[in-house]
C-alpha cells in the first residue's frame, strides 16, 4: 500500500511550520544571552520590591 502524493498545502504548512520554530528558537537565544550576561557581569540584582533597604537609597548631597 503506497503513501498518496503530498498535497501542496502540506508543502506550505511545513515552510510555515518551520519558520514559526526558526523564530521561536531564536527568541529562546536571546533570552538565554540575556539572561547570562545580566547574571556574569555580577552586580547586585536589586530591584523595587516595596521595603526599604539602606544599600539601595541614593546618597544626600553634603555627606
Amino acid at each position: 500500500m503506497a503513501f498518496p502524493p503530498e498535497h501542496e498545502i502540506h508543502k506550505r504548512r511545513l515552510g510555515r511550520n518551520v519558520g514559526v520554530a526558526v523564530t521561536l528558537g531564536l527568541f529562546i537565544l536571546l533570552v538565554f544571552a540575556l539572561t547570562v550576561v545580566k547574571v556574569t557581569r555580577g552586580e547586585p540584582m536589586q530591584a523595587f520590591d516595596h521595603s526599604v533597604r539602606p544599600e539601595m537609597a541614593e546618597p544626600e548631597e553634603g555627606q
